[in-house]
């Protein structure tokens, strides 16, 4: 094998490997199987919520939920 023709094989390798997932996407008719419930990313809705505010609390911050106040705990 020469140089040019390991060099051709080398450039359609790398095209292969970085178009395979070009295609790829979530098409409007596959969304309701990603809304389900069973697909969500925390399936403990009211177990994040608890670590959340126990998170909230002790790091004193306001987080991105709806809890409020000065991070003692009490709310």
């Amino acid at each position: 094998m020469n140089k040019r023709s390991s060099k051709v094989i080398l450039v359609l390798s790398l095209f292969t490997l970085l178009s395979a997932c070009s295609s790829m996407g979530v098409k409007p008719w596959e969304r309701d199987v990603l809304a389900r419930e069973d697909m969500a990313l925390d399936s403990a809705p009211m177990d994040a919520a608890f670590d959340d505010h126990i998170y909230f609390s002790k790091e004193a911050s306001s987080g991105g939920q709806t809890f409020g106040g000065g991070g003692c705990g009490c709310n």
